[in-house]
């Protein structure tokens, strides 16, 4: 008996401002480049690629380019990007 499989798309779910700073907290977690990368990349995508590309005056084939776990942006590019969706970054200390 084959089991019915549904694609979920998640990104359909990050349409507020409150469910974008969870999702892009946890990916700031993981302390892994290429994730953060990816999870801006994803987030710019849940609210329309051309629209944050324009509002961060960067092509949108440079943004998917860039904000791919293989992508390598640079910190204009992140803080453009993240500017775009009314995000920023923030340092904070680590608990020991």
């Amino acid at each position: 008996m084959k089991e019915k499989v549904c694609e979920y798309n998640f990104l359909e779910h990050l349409d507020n401002a409150e469910d974008l700073r969870v999702f892009l907290e946890d990916a700031f977690a993981t302390n892994d480049a290429g994730h953060i990368a990816n999870a801006i990349g994803l987030a710019a995508k849940s609210r329309g690629m051309a629209e944050i590309a324009e509002k961060a005056g960067l092509s949108r084939e440079q943004l998917y380019k860039s904000l791919s776990e293989k992508g390598n942006p640079t910190l204009k590019t992140l803080l453009s990007v993240l500017a775009a969706m009314d995000f920023g970054i923030s340092p904070h200390r680590r608990s020991a």
